[in-house]
């Protein structure tokens, strides 16, 4: 029985309208909408676990594509929602207790469901102009939860965060104006249909360099990345874990690859801008971060490092795939891509709400002025290293896996030099966390954080809970029973390229 789509789009947006309602009604009313939000993420994610393995095409209102809107679930689309879903969890759980500083937490909620409804959007859009229109709720609602603190940090990461975004989005919108007025099409399927008929021409290549541009912004790839080391930092750690964990992939990432394998059609230009993309993204991503002592802004710059490695993994095999034509070998590198993209999801959002246990017990960002924290927050310092370890890629957590399949896809379609950036932009993640932890763990304890003492409960409930995560992920590559239901599929997508249209077609009857 396949679950009904658009339920992912709907729970979330009527919850996130109730919230505030609810909230008014005073302290029990507070309390409600929190149970309320994260009964809500829960289910969300029990919906996308029940959907593994599925594939659906449901078509808005029974009218026919391309006149009607539909929503596609194929293996792609159910990973995305996975990550979305899993990392919604964890960060509401984290919420709980961490919101309570700040005021208005039923607005904080129903903002948090409004970004987690536009992104959902996004993964099951089957036509350009509502990926667009869900882009910019997810990314709406994510401009107000940066500078939720309303301080004048937070204002001023929003405002540019704002900026940026918004700038993507015009990208992203004359895009698609671009396509529908060179091929009379918005749904996916037809465009895709319409270029295989008709070819390029200079209106759709302008249009695909549009396209590049927008979600490569909203992805934070090296050139775009210049708001996300203000931004994350700047948000609240649960936000943060959702900006890096899974927004940056769902709006950039996921996006850039549908459009660009599903759509448009990968060509050899394009996989080199892309792999080009991906390898400045790690170098100079990995070479910022190690120079801060903010613990945020190092995530933050890791993240765009982070994302070089998914972007690499799909790109390399889209190269392998058109250049060298072997099927084998391009699915190794995208399985590469797409398991690094889950598994950032998970780490890089365990590493920024243990980075918001560490600030909320000492109130402060700033690693020089940490030290022994291990004595005070041991639980906290577990998570973190395990965290720590799984980005770095240590065996056997989850990083590991990822890396070594790309490293092997790389050897294997003799790109020497490509498996040798991923080996030493490794070595700079390990510095990166090494100094992470000497600074803020190890050494001597600060008089002032002598008395300080680790959250427990709901905080502490997601952060293992993600740390669980790290050291089993593996069996998602290990166990060839979990790669066929998660992985296989979503790579099968991507591999299929401009398959995608005639299975689109052909399941709406049309």
């Amino acid at each position: 029985m396949n679950i009904p789509l658009p339920l992912f789009v709907v729970i979330p947006l009527i919850v996130a309208f109730l919230l505030p309602i609810i909230g008014s009604l005073g302290g029990k009313g507070k309390s409600a909408s929190t149970l309320l939000a994260n009964i809500t993420v829960l289910v969300l994610l029990a919906l996308s676990i029940l959907s593994l393995g599925k594939s659906d095409v449901y078509q808005v209102g029974k009218w026919t594509i391309p006149l009607g809107i539909n929503l596609v679930l194929d293996g792609l689309s159910v990973l995305m929602l996975v990550a979305v879903s899993v990392v919604s969890f964890a960060a509401m759980l984290f919420s709980v207790k961490y919101m309570e500083q700040y005021t208005a937490k039923p607005k904080y909620l129903s903002l948090f469901l409004l970004m987690v409804a536009g992104m959902n959007g996004v993964v099951l859009s089957g036509d350009i102009f509502n990926l667009f229109v869900f882009l910019e709720v997810a990314s709406i609602a994510s401009y107000a939860l940066v500078g939720f603190g309303c301080e004048h940090e937070e204002l001023e990461a929003s405002f540019k965060y704002m900026v940026l975004g918004e700038i993507a989005s015009i990208f992203v919108l004359f895009g698609v104006a671009l396509v529908y007025g060179n091929t009379g099409m918005l749904n996916m399927a037809y465009i895709s249909k319409s270029i295989q008929q008709n070819g390029m021409n200079p209106g759709l290549t302008f249009a695909l360099g549009l396209f590049i541009a927008g979600f490569g912004l909203k992805a934070a790839l090296v050139p775009f990345h210049a708001w996300l080391p203000d931004a994350h930092p700047s948000a609240p750690a649960p936000i943060s874990a959702m900006l890096s964990g899974v927004l940056i992939k769902t709006l950039g990432v996921y996006a850039l690859a549908r459009i660009i394998f599903n759509v448009f059609g990968l060509s050899l230009p394009v996989a080199w801008i892309l792999l080009a993309l991906a390898m400045l993204s790690m170098t100079v991503g990995a070479f910022l971060a190690i120079g801060q002592r903010d613990i945020k802004r190092l995530m933050a710059y890791s993240s765009i490092s982070q994302v070089g490695y998914i972007v690499l993994g799909i790109a390399l095999g889209g190269l392998i795939m058109v250049k060298q034509q072997n099927i084998v070998l391009a699915s190794l590198a995208i399985l590469g891509g797409l398991f690094h993209l889950l598994n950032h999801s998970v780490y890089k959002s365990l590493l920024f709400l243990t980075s918001g246990s560490i600030e909320s017990a000492t109130g402060t960002r700033d690693m020089k002025k940490m030290g022994g924290l291990t004595q005070r927050l041991p639980l906290t310092r577990a998570t973190c290293t395990i965290a720590s370890a799984s980005i770095v890629g240590i065996p056997p957590f989850s990083g590991f896996w990822s890396k070594l399949i790309l490293v092997v896809a790389a050897v294997q379609a003799h790109f020497y030099w490509i498996a040798a950036l991923i080996v030493f932009v490794s070595l700079c993640t390990l510095i990166m966390y090494l100094k992470l932890q000497r600074y803020v763990f190890l050494g001597d304890l600060p008089e002032k954080f002598k008395k300080i003492k680790e959250h427990r409960g709901t905080m502490l409930a997601s952060m293992v809970f993600l740390a669980v995560l790290c050291v089993f992920m593996g069996l998602l590559v290990i166990s060839p029973t979990l790669k066929a239901i998660v992985l296989d599929p979503a790579v099968r997508v991507l591999i299929g390229g401009l398959r995608y249209s005639k299975n689109i077609i052909t399941i709406s009857g049309m």
